[in-house]
Formats: C-alpha cells, structure tokens, sequence
C-alpha cells in the first residue's frame, strides 16, 4: 500500500487504529507487524498478520482469502488499492 507523503502520517495512525487493532481482536490471530518505508515522495506500507490457520482467515474474511479488504478511508491516502492479499507459510521463526 502506497500513500502520498503528506498523508503518510495520518493514514499510519488511521492504519493502525482501523486496521490493526482490528485483526488483532479477532480470534485466531496471533499477531500483527505494521511497516512504513518513505521514499520518493511516497510511504509504502505493509501489514504482516500472522494466524494459527488458513481456516481462521477464512472464518474472518469468507472463502475468498486473496481478496483485499480495503479499510473504507483507504481510498482517501492510498494512491491505488491492492487488489490482493499474499498468503505464506511460516517456515521457520528464529528471533533472537
């Protein structure tokens, strides 16, 4: 998701208050990392949710799991909407 510059920092707040807070109540998720990245004018950021199983998304967000669920003022800071959402497996997890 790319926001224009001058927006980045409302849409983070707006992000995380709409977003964040709201995957991280829903049962099955076991967290959630939001990153920013500015450069060229423009923030780019990601939202990583992490969940005990596939089947818990779809419990959440209905059969379709690839489909994005725009937030509904996404499109006032995004400079376009991702029409997909990437799925992966964890593989291995070593934090230090």
């Amino acid at each position: 998701m790319t926001a224009i510059a001058a927006k980045a920092d409302e849409y983070e707040k707006y992000l995380y208050e709409a977003g964040v807070k709201k995957l991280e109540a829903i049962n099955g998720n076991l967290g959630v990392q939001l990153m920013r990245r500015d450069a060229n004018g423009e923030a780019e950021f990601t939202v990583i949710s992490y969940w005990a199983s596939k089947d818990d998304v779809k419990r959440y967000v209905g059969e379709d799991i690839e489909k994005t669920r725009n937030l509904p003022r996404d499109g006032e800071y995004l400079i376009e909407l991702e029409p997909n959402v990437k799925h992966f497996d964890l593989k291995t997890n070593d934090w230090k």
